[in-house]
């Protein structure tokens, strides 16, 4: 959950949502997003809304313990409940992230999640997600969630060196990830997903190519690839304006993405969406292709963000906030926004031509048009897609993907 809100119009109290954002709902998946805000340490490069337990002691108010998170969130999913009335859609998926979701016990994340189906029941095929770090869980912890209904973990490894660990201030062994995938598996998880970064300062080909070689080697079904942003305000950003560290170029990202794309090809992932590849259908994160497809979820815990019916709207940030509006009874929404129709239009080329499906020309206007057969003939979008009434991405337009959408959104 990114740390700065945006700005929109004030949220009702009770969280109440105009009357046309559930049509149609019924033809809409139904997700939850559960934040979890707690980290053992901040990493230098991260601007997620995330607080250490120094960062929270002595803020005042109720969360600065990890505790009561889970019945607090807990008021939040009946909440939603309440807001969303008889809608009688079961959720299809829920994802735990943070933070570092592992940081409470896995009794606590059973029951975050066991407060959703309470409230509004379980798809017979939800994905339930968690995301953890690969030093804070252990077999014993790994078979608590898997029995308490999680089907699905993904673990930060970022990378396999440990210098390039170290500049990302990540705190975990070199290995420990891929032992991890071993006891998701041994404990009965059929989908496991590893998380790496590209482009750290100091970071070499041969670095970045022993981390895709461990990250494959280690089996897991789903691999994500981002490349570093380096936000301002984060620690890694000051280091980078003093001169501790290079600042990674653009020319570089796009080599290791090719990289990660022979690699991982090669190894029998296929690419679904830029940043993400699968060895199966099956093993698609779900709960992402929600986001991607502009799908209904809701957004529980401190600055988590939610869209339903073209309804969005994101949380007070500090967990504190947080507690004290439901425990008035108040919902703990912070602002919202209503999307116009020209702004649904604009998200969904936005991100479905992140997929590998792509998205229907019949969204482009005129000069998006232009701008899509411009794009074929310069080898950014599949020819037989866009014949097939698609504009899809060639491997050389995910390089340029921003460059091509907003050509396309005109």
């Amino acid at each position: 959950m990114p740390s700065v809100l945006p700005d929109g119009e004030p949220m009702p109290e009770d969280g109440a949502l105009p009357p046309d954002a559930l049509r149609g709902a019924g033809e809409r998946p139904l997700g939850f997003y559960l934040h979890v805000p707690y980290c053992a340490t901040r990493c230098g490069y991260c601007d997620f809304n995330t607080y250490t337990a120094t960062e929270l002691r002595g803020s005042g108010g109720a969360l600065a313990s990890r505790d009561n998170y889970a019945a607090t969130l807990e008021e939040e999913v009946r909440l939603a409940r309440k807001v969303l009335g008889d809608d009688p859609r079961p959720v299809r998926t829920v994802f735990v992230g943070g933070g570092t979701p592992t940081l409470l016990p896995a009794a606590d994340l059973v029951r975050m999640l066991g407060a959703v189906r309470e409230e509004f029941g379980l798809a017979d095929d939800c994905e339930v997600t968690t995301e953890a770090n690969p030093e804070s869980v252990d077999p014993a912890y790994l078979s608590e969630l898997r029995e308490g209904g999680f089907n699905r973990v993904s673990f930060g490894m970022q990378s396999a060196r440990p210098h390039v660990l170290k500049i990302l201030d990540r705190t975990h062994t070199p290995g420990r990830p891929e032992a991890c995938v071993a006891e998701a598996r041994a404990a009965g998880f059929d989908h496991v997903n590893l998380d790496l970064i590209y482009g750290t300062p100091g970071e070499s080909d041969a670095d970045w190519q022993a981390s895709l070689d461990a990250a494959i080697g280690a089996g897991p079904d789903h691999v994500s690839a981002y490349a570093l942003i380096v936000e301002e305000g984060t620690q890694l950003a000051r280091r980078i304006r003093r001169g501790e560290v290079p600042m990674t170029d653009d020319d570089v990202h796009a080599d290791r993405y090719l990289m990660t794309e022979t690699a991982l090809s090669g190894a029998g992932y296929s690419w679904y969406e830029v940043s993400n590849w699968a060895t199966s259908d099956a093993g698609r994160c779900l709960h992402n292709e929600l986001y991607w497809r502009g799908a209904d979820w809701w957004g529980a815990g401190p600055g988590a963000h939610s869209h339903v019916g073209g309804v969005r709207w994101w949380n007070v940030k500090h967990p504190g906030a947080y507690a004290q509006a439901l425990g008035d009874g108040r919902s703990p929404g912070a602002g919202r926004e209503v999307l116009s129709s020209e702004d649904r239009r604009v998200e969904r080329i936005l991100l479905e031509l992140r997929l590998v499906e792509g998205c229907e020309l019949s969204l482009l206007k005129p000069a998006g048009l232009v701008a899509a057969e411009q794009a074929v003939r310069g080898g950014l979008l599949e020819a037989g897609a866009y014949a097939q009434g698609r504009a899809v991405l060639t491997l050389r337009g995910r390089l340029l993907a921003d460059a091509v959408v907003r050509d396309l959104v005109d």
